[in-house]
């Protein structure tokens, strides 16, 4: 009798023991679920807990944590300047670029030689240049940290893509460029506004970069997820190697660092793309031209 009550304890014992370190791990799980929790969100400090009574597991992960933390805050402190500078930047050189232009222009107004009407026409063109720089670096400064929020909305492609194209329409034509509309019948979940932007950006490079003669040609087409925007040319065509080198900023290409511009319009179109759920392919070879597709989803993005 005595020994099945000793048995009868002991399994008692044990199922306590069970019981109770399943009780520990449910809560250093859940204590580490909050920790995760916070961190996601932006929220975790390492006060709330108390370490006197954390795991080993935990006191690390706190730590962890904590110094991610403090990390990201550090890195959106730093955007933040970051933006900060390039804005004051902006305003600051403002007025000085616009008395550059106006100079510029009147200067050429004048009765000049041969050799002061290209100087003149040299310092209005790099005036515009510098203009379109700072302009560029804002827009992107403010699409990377975040102050420069887009709305994008379900809407027909075609319109969008029509006023694109007019806007080059005479560029093209002065070039001896025959710029042409393909299939542009789809709808996407996309900014107007910016979006446009990011296709006068591929269309500006196709023409920039053509020859005369050539053609520029800008479709859409449809997919399961996704309606591509395509600006193709019959330009010279870009190495492989170069593909993923020509979305990074102020890169340019050894055989095109002559061309005007530059070379932050396809960063900005892939900033462009990337923050509405889409991202931007090139197809092109030496002496076949490009292609360049921004591809935009079809359905509304989960947050």
């Amino acid at each position: 009798m005595t020994g099945y009550i000793l048995a009868g304890a002991a399994l008692a014992l044990a199922l306590a023991a069970v019981l109770w370190e399943r009780y520990r791990t449910a809560r250093t799980m859940a204590r580490l679920e909050e920790m995760l929790t916070l961190a996601m969100d932006g929220s975790f400090t390492g006060e709330r807990f108390d370490e006197s009574r954390l795991s080993a597991l935990e006191n690390r992960l706190a730590r962890y944590l904590t110094a991610s933390t403090v990390s990201a805050r550090r890195l959106r402190e730093q955007k933040d300047r970051v933006s900060a500078l390039v804005s004051d930047i902006s305003h600051q050189t403002k007025t000085p670029v616009a008395n550059l232009q106006l100079y510029a222009q009147l200067l050429e107004e004048q009765p000049l030689s041969p050799e002061g009407r290209e100087i003149a026409a040299a310092i209005s063109a790099q005036s515009e240049k510098l203009q379109s720089l700072i302009e560029a670096l804002v827009k992107t400064s403010r699409l990377e940290t975040g102050l420069l929020a887009l709305h994008p909305e379900r809407g027909e492609l075609a319109p969008m893509v029509e006023r694109a194209a007019a806007q080059y329409a005479p560029k093209a034509a002065e070039k001896g460029l025959a710029l042409r509309l393909g299939d542009r019948e789809g709808t996407a979940v996309f900014d107007r506004k910016w979006t446009e932007e990011a296709v006068c950006n591929l269309l500006d490079n196709a023409v920039k970069y053509t020859p005369p003669g050539g053609e520029v040609r800008v479709s859409v087409r449809n997919y399961e997820m996704f309606s591509a925007v395509t600006v193709s040319d019959t330009g010279p065509g870009i190495p492989e190697g170069e593909h993923a080198k020509i979305f990074g900023r102020f890169y340019r290409s050894p055989v095109a660092y002559q061309a005007e511009g530059v070379g932050i319009g396809l960063y900005l179109t892939r900033q462009i793309a990337e923050t509405q759920g889409g991202y931007v392919k090139v197809d092109s070879a030496p002496g076949r031209g490009s292609a360049f597709s921004l591809y935009l989803p079809r359905e509304k993005q989960e947050p």
